[in-house]
């Protein structure tokens, strides 16, 4: 780097520090949020009531139309050979038996790939969404085991896989990093969305060393997979110039820029759409097996259907690194912590720059005297990991909420106790006031609901025949996000039907039916005059279903076009009218029509409006506010995990007998879809804490378990029965006073089993999965 960037980029960061500083000193008036949405205030609309997914039929009956499902007029399949070492070079590739198949249309490799641009990597621009910045299929250069070396097209799937299976391929090997332990001794501090992970207050280590009691333990958690139920997949055709992607996405406007970048055109010249999604958990945004499936129809002049394999998905699309971490605590006699330590070291590779943010939930989870905090990185060979459900904090939360209940058994303190003992007043490592914070309301709903005060204080007393049972606590935390570029447009038509349009997107947790509740009760109409579309490029707004946000980048677009929209009736409205000189901040919807706030009889319906004013309809577009609340205030959803465990004292064999989330997570819009989400999330977090685990063969960097019957994950006998409250606080400073709950159902359950699982046996698991070997 030279002299002028480094300078350049020291006044950035500079100028950056002072214009945070500035939002955090600024009144709360002046702040997203700083007044509180009206929609906290209703009290018997529809928001909060029990609403069926209104897309549920469209579904059960096979209606919903997913991206491999699109039916396109001369349609060709797609095959991929992957490549079998780490690192090296293509020496020989011999694909005459692949094309001499009947039904093979084309067969494409290096050599006949079209020139590609190198692909924007997720986090180096506002649209950036790639897996890795390697470029795809250009040379002969061999970067990870299980790289695309070769796209078969063929009139059939089965005739493009058994040609795709007679590819020969021969390489030059090079040496490869791929052994985990070898490369710990380069390894360098990690940064996480352009931040660095080290973070000091004070001196830890020796307030560690002084404090009367401490703990100070290694935790470690595996590489983990994607699993959604719903494969990678896409169908596309080139229209000309212009390139049309239907795809399992959870980011359409970002796939449609990159795409461009990839392909030098303009982004108005990709069209992506993803109206239904079968799951994605951070793995649907950008891989190779989109690009690559564009290359090739742009050579063969057809239509693609590309999806990948179960064994595709683990050769091709990134998942969760592993991580190694040190949680060390220093503790008066009475509980309050000294120190707080939370550092360890993570793989990722060359070609992206995404290390496992585990410390992150330690950064606002307890008060402590002083803190130390770091992530460090290696660098592989192997396949570039990417976001995966609650990325830092699920993993994080093992580690650091096993340490807490370490010292709680150590002090002979009950773990929730403990927990009350250190709950901060304020963000623990930046000052700021939280926005909302309720979790100890949240432990002792769920501590009474579940029996805690049941639980014996000591391992290994409870016994129910050839099975020990005990129980375990973890606090669950994930930051409330809302990135910039939400925007929507609202048309309101002559009958009085509303219609909001944003690039937003449906992976299975009822996005649209809940957006629909909202927009019905700030419009006061009902839901069957209300439509909510979403899952198309072409549509306002660069939303991304990612890091729980989208409820809330989604409402607060909303929020500005409702506003735009009120602007634009009421200057129709004119002097005629009951609302005749009002502003936007002074009516509301109410029963069909626009109405004064604090005067329900000054009010005239939407369709009186646009009649008299000769108005077929009224469109507008908006953006929402840029999100400085995020600054502002310390703003998280929080969660009290409870777990019940029966361990067999024969086979060493570990069930989870029931389990409970007590959540905080601000106004719960539509209970029934949220529920959901709680169940599903813990649900994943049970498979982490009890058997996903990547099988990683640091001799060749190939994963060794590509398939679900070797790669385990919760099944209906592995799942207990799951109960979920909440507290139902709205935050005041939040869109609808909501906080998200896509990951926060993750977060704590590993701990809180391994918790239980010391309860029940006295035995500390500090390495997951928590197989029988470990207990035997």
């Amino acid at each position: 780097m030279s002299i002028v960037e480094n300078a350049t980029q020291l006044a950035h960061g500079a100028l950056q520090a002072v214009m945070k500083k500035a939002v955090e000193l600024a009144p709360d008036s002046w702040m997203p949020g700083g007044v509180p949405d009206p929609l906290i205030a209703h009290k018997h609309g529809l928001v909060g009531t029990q609403v069926s997914r209104l897309d549920g039929p469209l579904k059960v009956t096979g209606a919903a139309r997913f991206a491999a499902e699109f039916p396109l007029e001369d349609l060709v399949y797609a095959a991929l050979a992957y490549s079998t070492i780490p690192k090296g070079r293509i020496a020989t590739l011999d694909v005459a038996a692949a094309e001499a198949l009947p039904g093979v249309v084309l067969v494409m490799t290096y050599k006949t790939a079209p020139r590609l641009n190198p692909t924007p990597v997720m986090m180096t621009a506002p649209k950036a969404v790639g897996g890795d910045r390697l470029p795809v299929m250009q040379d002969d250069r061999i970067h990870w085991n299980g790289e695309p070396v070769a796209v078969v097209l063929a009139q059939t799937q089965e005739q493009a896989d058994h040609a795709a299976s007679l590819i020969v391929v021969t390489y030059e090997t090079e040496i490869a990093m791929t052994r985990f332990e070898d490369a710990k001794a380069d390894r360098k501090n990690a940064s996480f969305m352009g931040a660095p992970m080290l973070l000091e207050i004070g001196d830890a280590e020796t307030a560690l060393a002084a404090a009367p009691h401490s703990v100070d333990r290694t935790y470690r958690t595996p590489r983990h997979n994607h699993n959604p139920i719903e494969l990678h997949g896409a169908t596309l055709v080139w229209q000309g110039d212009d390139l049309i992607l239907h795809d399992a996405s959870q980011c359409v406007a970002h796939v449609a820029w990159t795409l461009a970048q990839v392909f030098g055109i303009d982004e108005a010249q990709v069209h992506v759409t993803s109206p239904y999604v079968g799951g994605g958990f951070g793995s649907k945004t950008l891989w190779n097996h989109q690009i690559l499936a564009a290359a090739a129809a742009k050579l063969a002049g057809r239509p693609v259907r590309i999806m990948l394999s179960r064994e595709g998905v683990y050769r091709m699309v990134g998942g969760r690194t592993l991580t190694e971490q040190r949680v060390a605590i220093g503790a008066q006699a009475d509980g309050h912590f000294d120190a707080l330590i939370h550092t360890g070291v993570v793989a990722m590779t060359s070609h992206n720059n995404m290390p496992e943010p585990f410390i992150l939930p330690t950064r606002s989870a307890y008060a402590a005297g002083s803190f130390l905090l770091n992530v460090k990185a290696v660098e592989l060979d192997m396949l570039a990991n990417t976001f995966m459900r609650a990325p830092g904090e699920s993993v994080g939360t093992f580690a650091l909420e096993s340490a807490v209940d370490e010292l709680a058994a150590q002090l002979g303190v009950d773990p929730i106790a403990l927990r009350e003992t250190n709950e901060p007043e304020t963000n623990p490592t930046t000052g700021t006031p939280f926005s909302s914070r309720n979790i100890v309301a949240a432990y002792r709903s769920g501590a009474e609901r579940f029996g805690w005060d049941k639980r014996s204080a000591t391992p290994g007393t409870r016994r129910e025949g050839e099975w020990l049972v005990g129980m375990g606590c973890a606090t669950a935390t994930y930051p409330y996000y809302r990135m910039p570029g939400g925007a929507a447009r609202l048309t309101l038509t002559k009958d009085g039907h509303a219609t909001v349009e944003i690039a937003a997107h449906e992976m299975g947790m009822g996005t649209a039916t809940t957006h629909t509740m909202v927009l019905a009760e700030r419009l006061g109409l009902p839901m069957d005059k209300v439509s909510f579309l979403y899952g198309d490029s072409k549509m306002p707004g660069t939303v991304m279903a990612g890091g729980s946000q989208q409820t809330a980048s989604i409402g607060a677009a909303v929020i500005a076009a409702q506003t735009a929209l009120f602007t634009e009736l009421l200057k129709l409205a004119g002097n005629d009218s009951p609302l005749a000189g009002l502003k936007p901040s002074e009516v509301g919807g109410y029963e069909g029509g626009l109405c004064k706030l604090d005067d329900p009889s000054a009010c005239e319906s939407y369709v009186s409006i646009l009649s008299r004013a000769q108005r077929d309809a009224v469109s507008v577009e908006a953006a929402g506010s840029a999100p400085l609340e995020t600054q502002h205030w310390s703003m998280h959803s929080y969660g009290a995990m409870f777990a019940e465990v029966r361990v067999n004292t024969v086979t060493g064999e570990v069930r989870v007998s029931r389990f409970l989330g007590s959540f905080d997570c601000g106004k719960i819009l539509n209970p029934k879809t949220a529920t959901s989400q709680f169940r599903g999330g813990i649900i994943m977090g049970l498979g982490m804490a009890l058997m996903e685990e990547t099988q990683f063969d640091e001799r060749t960097g190939r994963v060794m378990n590509p398939s679900l019957a070797e790669y385990h994950v919760p099944v209906h006998m592995d799942v207990p029965e799951i109960e979920v409250i909440w507290t139902d606080i709205a935050d005041p400073h939040a869109p609808m006073g909501a906080h998200g709950i896509g990951e926060i159902g993750i977060t704590g359950v590993a701990a809180a089993v391994a918790n239980a699982v010391f309860n029940a046996t006295g035995k500390r698991v500090r390495d997951l999965p928590i197989t029988l070997d470990k207990l035997m």
